[in-house]
């Protein structure tokens, strides 16, 4: 099946013409300007706390989904299941919930949906019942051809159970015609495309799989004789596990009471791991590709004040996600760092704003100006990236009412023209700052003094990479670029092919 394409990119069609005086982006749901994560997946092999361990998991990898969590385990008779909206905290912190999750092994999720709504239903690690036995399958990422093979399958007489995109991992796996739950699931991965981390369970086996270009982060860990995969380092650091090494992209890693085995069943292609891991998702502390998330933030801040100097009094970073990047900027510049805005932590997510006199105080629920270190300077702001643009142009007049001589802004990231479909969350491009005004036109939108972006080249250069070198890795930058680098068969309207045909295919390619 082709992985790879060449073709344009997929391009919405044409809206009415805008001004930054006009612009008016949809909201997000929930209700600010931030890309929203993934998901998070837990999987622990062989260990008495195995459920216990998990949650613990999930604790750390809470950033990258706060709708729902879930757990299932398995005791060596029978699985057992806890699903929950909400946060881990809030739903697995008590011994009598962890002590229903029995069993020497669990998979564990944390939501933050891309595809499907947030319902219980929708509550990952998905399981069903198959001819094989109990299946449950923590999935992070998003499948770029789900919604063609389900309609195939629902024409065929399945009965699909939720509206996740995961769940077609389950009816593949349920209609293979292989012998080993092993070579089902590779049989039914063979058949998606799209950016994907798996991590299964069956009764006596846990897989864990990568997309074939490695878009979506995992890893593998040990902790004594058990084994634990995540979708990053820091969750191996909560429960003590040691980092053994990222599972490699296109690889299927089985694991057994005999130990592990890796198998390969994609053709050899080079790696292009999603970059926004490095500039917003993933959490500071972890490693990705062997490098520290937080030591690359600060250097795109470097890089930044290469690029884009400003005679400026202070650095001010917007909280919390802006402050490597404030650093990097404020080293390499020379101008101090100031915490001139301050996060409020204890917003619900759900606060209610039901009148337009209220909403426009929204802002300054998240964020205060510490007028102290704002009044009467020139200041600089620094944020990782800007999605829609509203709450830059919120925090930029928080920081003219609370006495700023001069805002000037500076992202270090690229424009972000185009959407995402690999999993993490994205408007519309119509609702996109950068896919509607140029440069121009975004400091204009927002208020700002001047505007300036970290360029693509500058990003490679943080992560420790001249695009010039052909050696160099390609990331999964198409949110910068448009040049995405699978097939996008749900947005572009393509019909997917019998999945007996893609079977096939896949066993002689």
């Amino acid at each position: 099946m082709a992985q790879g394409c060449d073709k344009e990119p997929v391009q919405p069609a044409a809206t009415a013409a805008v001004t930054p005086a006009t612009f008016d982006p949809g909201f997000s749901r929930c209700g600010d300007d931030r890309l929203r994560e993934e998901c998070g997946v837990f999987g622990i092999f062989g260990h008495p706390d195995a459920s216990a361990l998990t949650a613990l998991g999930l604790h750390a990898l809470q950033h990258r989904g706060q709708e729902a969590a879930g757990i299932v385990s398995y005791d060596g008779q029978q699985f057992h299941q806890e699903r929950r909206m909400g946060l881990v905290g809030d739903s697995f912190n008590n011994a009598t919930v962890i002590g229903r999750l029995k069993g020497n092994m669990a998979v564990g999720h944390n939501r933050y949906s891309t595809t499907g709504d947030t319902i219980l239903r929708n509550v990952q690690p998905l399981f069903a019942d198959l001819n094989t036995g109990g299946f449950a399958v923590a999935h992070n990422g998003n499948l770029t051809n789900a919604l063609a093979i389900r309609r195939e399958l629902i024409q065929a007489g399945a009965i699909c159970q939720s509206t996740s995109d995961t769940e077609v991992i389950l009816h593949l796996v349920a209609r293979s015609q292989k012998a080993r739950i092993v070579e089902r699931f590779i049989d039914a991965i063979r058949q998606v495309e799209g950016g994907y981390a798996f991590v299964c369970l069956t009764k006596d086996v846990m897989i864990a799989a990568r997309d074939p270009i490695g878009i979506r982060p995992l890893v593998l860990g040990r902790l004594g004789g058990a084994y634990v995969f995540a979708s990053e380092t820091c969750a191996l650091d909560m429960v003590g596990a040691e980092f053994v090494r990222e599972v490699e992209n296109g690889e299927v890693i089985v694991v057994t009471a005999a130990g592990i085995e890796s198998h390969r069943p994609f053709p050899m292609r080079h790696a292009r791991p999603c970059i926004f891991e490095y500039i917003y998702f993933a959490r500071p502390d972890s490693v990705i590709g062997g490098k520290s998330v937080y030591g690359i933030r600060k250097q795109m801040g470097v890089e930044l004040a290469r690029e884009s100097p400003a005679e400026v009094d202070v650095v001010v970073p917007i909280p919390d996600s802006g402050v490597p990047a404030a650093i990097g900027y404020a080293s390499q510049s020379g101008v101090p760092f100031e915490l001139g805005i301050i996060r409020n932590h204890y917003v619900g997510r759900t606060f209610i704003e039901p009148e337009q006199r209220i909403r426009a105080l929204g802002v300054k629920l998240k964020h205060s100006a510490n007028r102290h270190v704002i009044a009467g300077k020139r200041i600089i702001l620094i944020d990782d990236s800007v999605v829609r643009g509203t709450t830059s142009k919120k925090i930029v007049q928080l920081m003219y009412d609370a006495g700023a001589k001069e805002v000037h802004m500076r992202i270090a990231s690229p424009p972000i023209t185009h959407p995402d479909f690999y999993g993490i969350d994205t408007p519309d491009k119509k609702d996109l700052l950068a896919a509607n005004f140029d440069l121009e036109g975004m400091r204009q939108f927002m208020g700002a003094t001047t505007l300036a972006f970290l360029s693509v080249d500058g990003i490679y250069r943080a992560v420790g990479y001249d695009q010039r070198d052909h050696r160099a890795p390609q990331f999964t930058d198409h949110c910068f670029t448009g040049t995405y680098p699978t097939r996008l068969v749900d947005q572009s309207g393509e019909k997917a092919c019998n999945t007996r045909q893609l079977s096939m295919l896949a066993e002689v390619s």
